[in-house]
């Protein structure tokens, strides 16, 4: 028996959970969200620290690796995603971030009218609850996602905040405000000790009206179309082949590798790439896959004196000590998201408008690990290009849906993000040195002081960086007369009927920020475009 619902929605993460939210306030239609993964109840998804857990612990995860290249040192980076209701938001690094209102401004430069900063500043506020200083011109307070300050902080946090002022970089309470750049401590979706993610905050008060339904451990893959009208899914459930129809749309929010997979599975996407694969073209679309683009980050670690930092705090009696703390809902490093401190800045190369990140936090990992703390005491920074001209793709690797896709970032392909990074890399040194942190640097570990040239550091860079998790662009958005382009200012694929993609793959370019803010404004905008019509 054929089974039906007013919209499908493919995937539960940020944007797909936002959408959902939405449509059962503003419509009773149905709607059904499909979920790859299992359900949210891993106990360390609400621990804020638990992403150590649960990031690489392969059972609600996506275990892409890149392909390598020679501008990476052929290594194979492991880019995780969450696959479990909540998406990503139940396993990344907990931060709220919007970007620069350029960066929306260059979206809508781009040919999508609707897309720049004035237009979607009122879709950022409408999720958020911030809770904490803010201009209420910028920020929201009565949306649901709750967006916090750190409880916990370090004697190294405070030092290296003041140590940057000595570089002319000012302290900005708010970098999600009127103005990016400035260092600070970065805001988080924490409440009451806990991680709150997309599926706490909007997919369950939406599956309570009844008019939505949840289906986890639901693979799509394929959209069915009669003619070049959407009109359902297939997707894989408990071993057997299910199908779904839609009466209204399909809404793919499946994250920027599964939704050009998802697409190419279904005859969308570059003619070669599908017949090579025995996959009959549908809707030839060049730009499937392509653009991908994330945050290259290297980190930078160094061995502490004279404080106490995270690497011994979480061991032993002192770690007793900081679950107790938690369970009280006092302040604990449990609490905490891997960075602490952001710097937000500008090199040479862009003389205007901020082009680098820092990250700062008051531990260090053991080499060659996945977060896994040191034993010493020790600290370390981050450094990453905010709007990499690099950029890469997603490609089946066969016909077979449950095949992983082939991941190509072509990081450091560019010679401005080689140039760029370097810069970041050289400003976090000169900040770990500043006079306010002299008391309690003891020395760099890595790479070490006799790494000095721009050529050895770009070197280091090649051997040692891996992803921010900041995964977009492959279902660019754009004009009509942009081949590349995939959807346009309405998130509708191009040249097809009942058919959107929400989610971070419609991003033309990384923003200068973490995406989860800019996916969630995403869904809230895309709820509004489905309501309208």
């Amino acid at each position: 028996m054929n089974e039906y619902v007013d919209y499908i929605i493919v995937g539960s993460g940020p944007a797909g959970s936002v959408i959902a939210k939405r449509l059962s306030e503003k419509t009773r239609r149905s709607v059904c969200v499909l979920e790859a993964g299992c359900e949210d109840k891993d106990f360390f998804i609400r621990v804020p620290a638990g992403f150590v857990k649960t990031l690489y612990g392969g059972k609600i995860t996506w275990n892409y690796e890149t392909e390598p290249t020679p501008a990476t040192h052929n290594r194979r980076i492991a880019m995780p995603q969450g696959r479990v209701v909540g998406g990503s938001s139940s396993v990344n690094g907990l931060v709220y971030s919007r970007g620069q209102r350029e960066d929306f401004d260059d979206w809508e430069e781009m040919g999508n009218p609707g897309w720049g900063y004035a237009d979607v500043l009122p879709y950022f506020k409408r999720s958020e609850r911030r809770i904490g200083p803010g201009d209420p011109a910028f920020r929201g307070v009565t949306g649901e996602l709750p967006i916090t300050d750190p409880d916990w902080t370090s004697p190294l946090c405070d030092a290296f905040i003041r140590g940057c002022a000595e570089f002319g970089i000012p302290e900005n309470p708010d970098y999600n405000g009127a103005e990016q750049l400035g260092v600070g401590y970065f805001q988080r979706y924490i409440y009451k000790s806990k991680r709150v993610n997309c599926s706490d905050a909007f997919l369950r008060p939406a599956l309570k009206t009844g008019r939505v339904r949840l289906k986890t451990d639901a693979v799509v893959t394929e959209v069915l179309f009669e003619g070049q009208r959407a009109v359902g899914v297939k997707y894989v459930r408990d071993g057997a082949m299910h199908t779904l129809y839609a009466n209204c749309e399909v809404i793919l929010s499946a994250g920027a590798v599964n939704s050009p997979k998802i697409l190419q599975l279904s005859g969308i996407g570059p003619a070669e790439l599908l017949s090579r694969h025995g996959i009959a073209v549908k809707h030839a679309m060049a730009g499937v896959g392509a653009n991908f683009r994330d945050h290259y980050t290297v980190r930078s670690i160094s061995r502490a004196r004279s404080v106490t930092t995270l690497n011994e705090l979480s061991k032993g009696w002192r770690l007793g000590r900081e679950v107790f703390n938690w369970l009280l809902r006092k302040p604990s490093i449990l609490s905490l998201s891997p960075s602490m401190v952001h710097v937000f800045w500008k090199t040479r190369y862009s003389a205007q408008r901020g082009d680098i990140q820092i990250l700062f936090t008051p531990a260090s990992y053991k080499p060659g690990s996945n977060y896994v703390l040191d034993d010493l005491p020790g600290m370390s920074t981050g450094a990453r290009q905010q709007r990499p001209e690099s950029s890469g793709y997603v490609h089946i690797q066969s016909k077979d849906p449950l095949a992983a896709p082939r991941v190509q970032p072509n990081f450091l392909e560019h010679e401005l993000d080689q140039r760029t990074i370097v810069e970041a890399l050289k400003l976090a040194r000169r900040l770990m040195a500043s006079s306010a942190m002299a008391p309690y640097l003891d020395h760099e570990l890595q790479p070490g002081r006799d790494v000095a040239s721009d050529d050895e550091w770009l070197d280091y860079a090649r051997q040692k960086g891996t992803t921010g998790y900041h995964m977009v662009g492959t279902c660019k958005m754009g004009r009509g007369d942009d081949p590349m382009a995939v959807v346009d200012a309405k998130l509708r694929v191009h040249g097809l009927n009942n058919l959107r993609v929400a989610d971070a793959s419609i991003m033309p370019q990384v923003p200068s920020a973490n995406t989860l803010a800019a996916s969630l404004m995403i869904g809230e905008k895309a709820a509004d475009m489905i309501l309208a019509a």
